[in-house]
């Protein structure tokens, strides 16, 4: 299981979310991604830890706790969701669209 760890300062780098996490358990990877254009960071986070028990522990303890300036949100993560079968087709679509009738 992973964790979502959202909210994230813009700073956050991989080592200080680990260091943050590994207080309450084996950190076994900390992923951050980032903007496919910019490179800059998301603001959102995942963590995996090495026990289920670890990850709740985190959850419990973490979850709008003040860091870095901002109100983590901590959670578990939920599964991507498949994208590419959003209007039959796999690409970014614009939603704000307007239908005459």
């Amino acid at each position: 299981m992973s964790i979502y760890v959202g909210n994230l300062s813009y700073d956050v780098t991989e080592a200080d979310l680990s260091a943050v996490f590994a207080e309450y358990g084996e950190v076994k990877r900390v992923q951050l991604p980032t903007d496919r254009e910019t490179g800059r960071m998301r603001g959102f986070g995942f963590v995996e830890m090495n026990t289920e028990t670890e990850e709740q522990a985190a959850i419990d303890a973490l979850d709008g706790a003040d860091w870095m300036g901002r109100g983590m949100k901590v959670n578990k993560a939920r599964p991507r969701e498949d994208r590419n079968n959003s209007f039959g087709g796999g690409g970014r679509r614009n939603n704000n669209f307007s239908r005459s009738f």
